[in-house]
């Protein structure tokens, strides 16, 4: 039923045909390890979704909030895996937010240019040890 069907499916096989997770086997790790709730209560991997119900989803960083809408035992191209669910505005300003997070952090090498030289190296070896010294 990949054109938003109403029959339920086990959670892993939704999260997989809509696309949140690359193979079904992750699916079904992220909700054993309780990264993925189902109406605000943990869920086992065989627990069944319908359309309605709401779903918050761990991965990584990212807390994601959705509603499903439709159903599907397998999965089809992203455009219809879209339309399985509707994220929610919370969850929408939340990914936003944590996007410009990761584009205001710079590199922690700076405008360097990658892998030090060996005299880079040994400059930051002697910064290194003057301040072993100092402390």
């Amino acid at each position: 039923m990949a054109d938003g069907g109403v029959a339920p499916v086990r959670i892993d096989k939704w999260l997989w045909a809509a696309r949140f997770f690359k193979t079904r086997g992750l699916a079904a790790d992220a909700v054993k390890g309780g990264r993925v709730h189902v109406n605000g209560r943990a869920a086992k991997p065989s627990k069944d979704v319908v359309p309605g119900d709401r779903l918050e989803i761990g991965k990584g960083e990212l807390e994601l909030e959705v509603i499903v809408r439709g159903t599907a035992e397998r999965r089809g191209p992203a455009s219809v895996a879209s339309q399985l669910y509707e994220e929610t505005a919370a969850s929408m300003t939340a990914r936003e937010r944590l996007r410009e997070e990761r584009r205001l952090i710079q590199p922690v090498m700076g405008e360097q240019g990658g892998r030090p030289t060996k005299r880079d190296r040994r400059r930051f070896e002697r910064e290194a040890e003057a301040r072993r010294r100092r402390a």
